[in-house]
């Protein structure tokens, strides 16, 4: 059945650092116990850190968290902190010489809202970490997705408010959840009616002005600077290698896909982390089927929990003054 939260998966910690007034944050997803993980990088213009060390053929095999961060590469700053609070805690890859924590994350460019000067930076990476809890409901303008937006190819003034939204599914004892910072080029579709929640605003701001018709329209056009990235963590108790999470990292994309439009374009640095955190056997395509779906519902639910944010408006302002 589905559930609510990333955190419904045994064995996985979140916490949310953020900075409103810069528009700016960190989530950060704890593994104490360490786990398996795979990524798939898909969009044109990634910020990533440490995912070489998730190819199957390299000696790592577990990782002991995964961040999600604005500030474009400013962000990746984030993981000294994060390290940090985990080496005192004495998590990490055992070397004999010292643990080493091993912290793969992604970032997204926000610094178009709020105080340009705000980074995301190590003690902000370390407060996620000492926030992180095996109960998370947060949503929306939090964490990475405190200065996400969505909407642009229009420009920025059109440009609606994105967030992080998180979703999971159960079926006996099987658990998959997601978390997702909203923060695309595109517009954003409830998956499962098609309607567009969040996007590129007509210029009297009265209606949805449809991002994929306008790129058909002047399909030479530029869209724009890559001020966007949907980033995001599939967790899961199934028992999985890094070749099998690589495997479901890609077909969660699907999710992606279905509920922003476009996805994946040169102006996104899309980007899913696949994490295994259990022994549960699974087969590995149902599994990224299921990966799919709630990455799509995440995706709707960091659109809906989002709120206005120093102009911006969000979905929940719609039917006050727009549309």
């Amino acid at each position: 059945m589905d559930k609510g939260s990333i955190t419904d998966v045994p064995g996985v910690k979140v916490g949310h650092a953020q900075d409103l007034d810069g528009a700016t944050g960190c989530t950060v997803i704890v593994f104490e116990n360490g786990a398996a993980a795979g990524v798939d990088v898909r969009g044109g213009a990634p910020g990533t850190r440490e995912t070489d060390c998730l190819r199957p053929e390299n000696i790592v095999e577990k990782i002991h968290a995964v961040f999600l961060a604005g500030g474009s590469c400013f962000g990746l700053d984030c993981a000294a902190g994060i390290m940090h609070y985990l080496e005192e805690h004495d998590i990490g890859f055992e070397t004999g010489i010292a643990r080493i924590p091993i912290v793969p994350g992604a970032i997204l460019f926000d610094l178009n809202l709020g105080n340009k000067k705000a980074r995301p930076d190590s003690e902000m990476g370390y407060i996620a970490c000492q926030r992180a809890s095996g109960e998370n409901h947060m949503q929306g303008n939090v964490g990475a997705g405190a200065g996400a937006t969505v909407g642009k190819v229009g420009g920025l003034p059109t440009m609606m408010k994105g967030g992080l939204g998180t979703a999971s599914w159960e079926s006996d004892g099987l658990v998959v959840g997601t978390m997702v910072a909203v923060n695309c080029l595109g517009d954003v579709l409830d998956p499962e009616t098609g309607r567009i929640l969040a996007g590129t605003l007509t210029q009297d701001f009265r209606r949805f002005a449809d991002s994929v018709k306008l790129l058909c329209t002047a399909p030479w056009s530029q869209a724009g600077f890559p001020t966007n990235t949907t980033i995001g963590v599939v967790a899961t108790n199934a028992r999985l290698t890094k070749a099998m999470a690589i495997r479901v990292a890609v077909m969660a994309h699907d999710g992606y896909a279905r509920a922003i439009r476009p996805a994946h374009t040169l102006s996104d640095g899309d980007t899913v982390f696949c994490v295994s955190t259990g022994d549960m056997a699974a087969e590995v395509s149902a599994l990224g089927a299921v990966a799919a779906r709630v990455t799509a519902q995440a995706v709707a639910n960091g659109i809906r929990e989002a709120e206005g944010l120093h102009g911006i408006p969000a979905h929940r302002d719609i039917g006050k003054t727009y549309l």
